[in-house]
């Protein structure tokens, strides 16, 4: 099973200071797909420079030509279906059909309280993704749509002359949970994590393993009651929330291996965050751009 690499760029660089290059630099470097963080603001990085997820996407789909694009994840916390199907067709169109909507519940981070709302509870988080994730489905798949939800409502919304890609532009849905899973099985055309968080601290790379061969069970499992197969949906991991940490991208030999495993378990892409120097994703840059360039000729 072939295995692609892709890369994670926050947008936390002014376009004009090393920004478009970074996004340049992926296309050059072979990354598959280019995602960036679709957050209002992030952990350590809020009170710094941070910037919309979809304008930076529409500026690298500018600066590249073959380098797919995507979202890594979007949540319904302070996105609209209405307005966001918008913004993707338009996304969609400039790229020349090189985008994937990462979409996934969301979280209790400061995008869920930046509108001025409480956290909403993971019941309520799940709720309103079973109800965005249809919704979004039909306005990307049809001229007009009308729809009266718990949590959301469009009205005569039209979206002409949709995707580029057809019938819409892909979704991966971020799930562990059992709803989110059969959103993926449903409407997903790949499935996205980061293995168990609660193994971070201080679980072992093996129970990690264990953990994420337990969600592609479920996620098959979610398949099946579908009919639907589950070879059909690509399998993402992004990387760095496993109990390996940063370990990986220390060497060329150390990724291969840790890549392998994870193809071994099913996975058909990992996705590598970039350097950024005194954070959570430090790493030497020669590595990163080593691993990109000669890591995946190794794993086939």
């Amino acid at each position: 099973m072939s295995l692609r690499l892709s890369t994670v760029i926050l947008p936390h660089r002014r376009w004009n200071e090393g920004g478009r290059e970074t996004w340049q630099r992926a296309e050059q470097l072979g990354f598959h797909t280019g995602y960036t963080y679709d957050h209002l603001s992030w952990r350590t990085f809020r009170d710094g420079p941070w910037f919309g997820a979809v304008p930076t996407l529409t500026g690298a789909a500018g600066v590249t030509e073959r380098l797919r694009l995507g979202t890594l994840v979007t949540s319904p916390n302070f996105r609209h279906p209405v307005t966001l199907a918008k913004e993707l067709i338009t996304l969609d169109d400039i790229s020349g059909g090189r985008v994937t909507l990462g979409i996934g519940a969301g979280g209790t981070g400061f995008d869920a309280t930046a509108l001025g709302q409480d956290p909403w509870s993971p019941r309520e988080r799940a709720d309103r993704l079973a109800e965005f994730v249809p919704l979004l489905d039909r306005l990307l798949t049809e001229d007009s749509v009308s729809y009266e939800g718990d949590f959301y409502s469009a009205h005569e919304a039209r979206n002409i002359p949709g995707c580029v890609q057809r019938p819409r532009l892909p979704f991966a849905v971020a799930a562990t949970g059992p709803r989110g899973l059969k959103l993926a099985a449903r409407h997903g055309q790949a499935w996205v994590t980061t293995g168990d968080p609660k193994l971070y601290e201080n679980g072992s790379p093996e129970q990690s393993r264990q953990a994420l061969r337990g969600q592609l069970d479920k996620l098959t499992d979610a398949c099946a009651v579908l009919g639907r197969d589950v070879n059909s949906l690509d399998k993402i991991l992004l990387t760095g929330f496993t109990p390996d940490r940063g370990r990986p991208l220390e060497s060329l030999d150390a990724f291969v291996d840790f890549a392998g495993r994870h193809r071994e378990l099913g996975f058909t892409e990992l996705v590598i965050h970039w350097p950024i120097p005194d954070s959570d994703f430090a790493a030497d840059q020669k590595v990163f751009e080593q691993i990109a360039m000669e890591a995946p000729a190794q794993l086939g």
